[in-house]
């Protein structure tokens, strides 16, 4: 385990007695069902793990990105769809408006998100602009003191379960990422409804929909940063996520070899334990020093980020490190485990499908790379 300070170690471990008891439990529940964890959600919120990193004048915890990370670690090796809904509402929910929000915007929106009265979202992607999200075609036009939105957004975690949306619009096609503009969308404002809910792979949990705008009127005093800062105000705020992402998925990656271990050393094959056999010791070894690699990547970058340097490259390099090994870890946790492994009645199968999307959200690792590339470059 990557070296802690006091503080970070008694929170860490607060929230992996937590998860343990009240995540941990109903997981798969959750997974067979696809319902939103409501009651997961409001146990957190009465925890304080909805606002860690907000400041307390808003509602928060004030804890550092570090603590903030080791929490989504262990929320996430209990439940990943959990998860993956609580590094969604903080790092993509609360940030766009806590770092880019007025102060108005700020008292209004961040205490009821960072105690858990509200949930937040992120709305970037759409049917034709993923990787490039310069192509985002939802519009808003100024129209006297409104903001009016059309268009339509997809693959939007926590969609639907969300009070709070960050949403991003062109408000002139012609000029490109300096059009794209950030807004403060509230549920339930007309014009605003929530389309298809996706059935996926993984971490089922967690509500991913489509959001539909249609002549929705956004009042001018929910402009989120300056108009044309939307693409940046978007990467700064993904740059933080991606620190969430790769915390997330090294809890995948605990978990299942956490499943693993114990079973090879219990299950007995030709006279001895599983373990015992060097084909299978040496599995586990390598997944463990791939899970520890993973876990120090996520801490300094989330290090950086308490330091105030820069830290996006960094971002890129733990978010795509960890969420290869998460999916690596998992498959060989299943080999470990053979026929069993395969089977529902362990959560290895589960580990595996909720891992596979730490790959492509946040950005691909594809573009990960892209990202890499560019810092070292230079």
């Amino acid at each position: 385990m990557a070296i802690l300070t006091p503080e970070q170690e008694d929170l860490r471990k607060l929230v992996a007695g937590f998860a343990k008891k009240e995540i941990a439990p109903r997981a798969a529940y959750y997974d067979h069902t696809e319902e939103f964890p409501f009651d997961n959600i409001a146990k957190m919120a009465e925890l304080g793990l909805l606002g860690l990193p907000i400041p307390e004048q808003y509602g928060g915890a004030a804890v550092d990105t570090v603590s903030y990370a080791a929490a989504i670690e262990e929320i996430s090796k209990a439940c990943a769809a959990t998860g993956a809904i609580m590094a969604v509402h903080t790092s993509a929910g609360i940030m766009p408006i806590y770092l880019f929000g007025t102060e108005a915007q700020k008292q209004k929106y961040i205490p009821a998100l960072a105690t858990g009265e509200k949930l937040g979202a992120f709305a970037l992607t759409e049917p034709g602009a993923g990787s490039d999200a310069s192509r985002v075609t939802t519009t808003a036009e100024l129209d006297g003191d409104f903001y009016v939105l059309n268009g339509s957004k997809c693959f939007i975690t926590n969609g639907g379960a969300a009070q709070i949306y960050s949403i991003f619009a062109t408000v002139d096609k012609s000029k490109g990422i300096k059009g794209i503009t950030g807004f403060i969308v509230e549920k339930g404002t007309p014009g605003f409804t929530i389309g298809k809910k996706e059935e996926k792979m993984g971490i089922r949990a967690s509500s991913t929909t489509e959001l539909i705008f249609q002549n929705c009127r956004i009042p001018r005093e929910n402009l989120l940063g300056k108009v044309g800062e939307g693409f940046k105000i978007a990467m700064i705020v993904l740059d933080g996520a991606r620190i969430g992402i790769g915390a997330q998925a090294v809890g995948i990656a605990q978990a299942a070899y956490e499943e693993s271990l114990q079973y090879a050393k219990v299950r007995e094959q030709f006279g001895k334990p599983i373990s015992a056999q060097q084909a299978i010791g040496f599995m586990l070894a390598d997944m463990a020093i791939q899970i520890e690699a993973a876990r120090h990547l996520v801490y300094h970058a989330a290090a950086l980020k308490d330091a105030g340097l820069p830290y996006g490259k960094e971002a890129a390099m733990a978010k795509t490190f960890a969420s290869d090994v998460a999916v690596k870890v998992a498959l060989d946790a299943i080999q470990i485990m053979g026929g069993y492994g395969y089977s529902r009645e362990y959560p290895v199968e589960r580990l595996l499908r909720d891992a596979k999307i730490t790959q492509i959200y946040e950005g691909t690792n594809q573009i990960q790379r892209v990202v890499i590339a560019g810092h070292i470059l230079k």
